[in-house]
């Protein structure tokens, strides 16, 4: 298997990081500090950065700032929504699941669903794709 790492960008001219390879080493904690601390999220309503991509998973860390909605969506495999930070509420299927810290939900491929912030929010969404 080949080491995968994303460039540096504009956005993150920190430098690559290692996206894909046999063990990544993620620090959640900093991936906060970092989301938090860049012109997306001081300026947007939302940051977002990947943390990890192979062909059969893709682990995302989303922070949202208060009453920010990401838009009903469905996604192309089964996912998990576990909140890091605050607390938001996560639609599908004409409910609704409530998220704080250590809290997480699951959800099939290809169902409606959306996320809102109640109050300023960090959460992870990892996705498993079939292949």
């Amino acid at each position: 298997m080949e080491d995968k790492t994303n460039d540096a960008t504009p956005k993150r001219p920190e430098g690559e990081r290692t996206i894909d390879a046999p063990l990544v080493n993620i620090d959640l904690n900093g991936y906060i500090r970092q989301i938090k601390s860049e012109e997306a999220w001081l300026n947007n309503k939302r940051n977002s950065i990947t943390l990890f991509k192979s062909d059969n998973m893709r682990i995302v860390m989303i922070g949202l700032h208060m009453n920010t909605e990401l838009p009903e969506h469905t996604a192309d495999g089964v996912i998990s929504v576990q909140a890091l930070e605050g607390h938001i509420i996560f639609k599908a299927n004409n409910e609704e699941q409530k998220l704080t810290p250590g809290n997480m939900v699951t959800l099939h491929e290809k169902i409606p669903h959306s996320v809102v912030a109640v109050e300023d929010s960090v959460f992870l969404l990892t996705m498993a794709m079939k292949k």
